[in-house]
């Protein structure tokens, strides 16, 4: 086998390769939601959350210092 031929292998082994990723891919896509805004929506969510439990600590803090 000459170099060409290895040569023309290595690259039809490596376009294969490329074409599974891209397959894998499209369907990684196809499993997530297909919602777009639910993301954000979560991510509002964990937002006010978060938000809420910062606030409380500081009522917390606060009353134990005005007492």
């Amino acid at each position: 086998m000459g170099m060409k031929d290895q040569f023309q292998d290595k690259a039809e082994q490596l376009r294969q390769q490329a074409k599974e990723r891209i397959g894998q891919e499209r369907d990684e896509r196809r499993e997530r939601p297909s919602d777009p805004m639910r993301e954000p929506r979560e991510r509002g969510r964990r937002d006010q959350e978060s938000d809420r439990e910062r606030q409380e600590a500081e009522d917390r803090f606060a009353e134990d210092y005005d007492a």
